[in-house]
């Protein structure tokens, strides 16, 4: 769905930068940096921005390490003109970087991590809240309860959006109360909220989603205007970042049980592919969910497979994967892996793989466990038998030593 034509206008600078990622958001940086000669050169090496630019790191050290995305209260007073330079400004420095990178994957986290300090935000912000949903829905509308006739709001205004919006807005959301014949529909209205969950913020939900792809969007396009020069300036904030990530991703895919050289080939390129940031199918998904629960990992381990993926959301994909558990879904075999383009190998790439009775990933699994363990049970006898012989050597030696 298109964005809204006509955008409210927005003149409350606290607004502004609370949320700067909004297109009436510009106007304010705009006067901040012509009243305070900001240039892009102050912003990148002026001492005087030092405050800035560590904000602007935090942000995305916190969109790797904070499930709840950036700390939505680290920030000064944003009523004083300081505050909302910091918050606007390092957000500006923080995108800069992640333009840079020219890495999905860390556009992906930072998009998803501004978008959920938004939503925490938003969900609370009476004022903001209409303002901007109304920047980033098309159809949307507030009205009073009594005038709906519903039983399961206690609010005295709930919000209503079109369906089209609610219906695209919703589709990455899993829950019971994000589907459609969970809510009063009428004449193409959908109402918010419900006994569980507020109207207003079920609303701050659905514009997280909305949020988070006009960010991405804005960053990619923002590639093109990254000059050599540029990236030169960055590029030890962007090593930073990216080593920063990498490590979180390792450390939080250390796995106990199965080592990771015995995962089969096709587990292996569907992780692999996951942290390149690609968008794997839902069947290549569901196999490695299955074969993370068949292998005994815990569902916060299968988890993190999926956090470099571009469509990430860490509520969702861990009830997702919960599903998967619960249920006891098996790994497919190699025939239907094949069929669906998930299996990573041809004939002569592995040998093992190359095997008739080899019809499973299981089994290779299974296999290669067997093969270590043998080969470490032989390095023992070996070494045993080392010992053994040294031994020996010792006690002949010993009688001519004393003479």
């Amino acid at each position: 769905m298109p964005l809204p034509r006509d955008v409210p206008v927005i003149s409350d600078p606290v607004i502004l930068a609370r949320y700067p990622f909004l297109p009436q958001a510009t106007s304010l940086t705009q006067k901040l940096a012509l009243e305070n000669n900001i240039t892009l050169e102050e912003l990148l090496n002026s001492p005087r921005m030092e405050e800035t630019r560590t904000r602007g790191r935090l942000r995305l050290i916190e969109s790797m390490q904070n499930k709840g995305g950036v700390d939505a209260m680290a920030m000064r007073d944003i009523h004083t003109e300081g505050g909302q330079m910091l918050e606007s400004f390092s957000y500006s420095y923080a995108r800069l970087i992640v333009a840079a990178s020219e890495q999905e994957v860390l556009m992906s986290r930072w998009a998803q991590a501004e978008a959920e300090r938004a939503e925490k935000l938003l969900a609370v912000d009476e004022i903001a809240l209409p303002l901007i949903a109304e920047t980033y829905i098309d159809q949307l509308q507030r009205k009073k309860t009594d005038e709906i006739d519903s039983e399961m709001n206690s609010e005295k205004n709930i919000w209503q959006i079109g369906m089209v919006d609610f219906i695209e807005l919703c589709t990455k959301i899993t829950g019971e109360r994000w589907r459609l014949l969970n809510h009063n529909v009428k004449k193409g209205w959908v109402d918010l909220g419900d006994r569980r969950m507020a109207s207003a913020k079920q609303l701050a939900r659905l514009l997280r989603e909305r949020i988070k792809q006009e960010i991405l969007q804005d960053v990619k396009n923002r590639m093109a205007g990254v000059t050599d020069e540029l990236a030169i300036n960055l590029a030890e904030p962007l090593g930073m970042v990216t080593n920063l990530m990498q490590r979180v991703s390792s450390e939080r895919l250390e796995m106990s049980g199965v080592e990771q050289q015995d995962w089969p080939p096709c587990m292996r390129m569907a992780v692999n592919e996951l942290n390149s940031g690609v968008n794997v199918n839902h069947f290549g998904r569901l196999f490695l969910a299955s074969m993370a629960a068949t292998i005994g990992l815990e569902v916060e381990a299968a988890t993190a497979f999926f956090e470099n993926a571009p469509d990430f959301n860490p509520g969702t994909t861990k009830y997702q994967i919960a599903h998967v558990y619960d249920r006891g879904y098996t790994p497919s075999g190699c025939s239907k892996l094949k069929l669906n383009h998930r299996c990573a190998v041809q004939i002569g790439d592995d040998r093992l793989c190359d095997q008739p009775w080899l019809d499973h990933p299981m089994k290779y699994l299974r296999a290669k466990q067997r093969r270590r363990t043998q080969e470490q049970q032989f390095a023992e006898a070996q070494s045993a038998s080392s010992k053994e012989i040294e031994n020996d050597k010792g006690e002949e030696e010993t009688p001519s030593q004393t003479k």
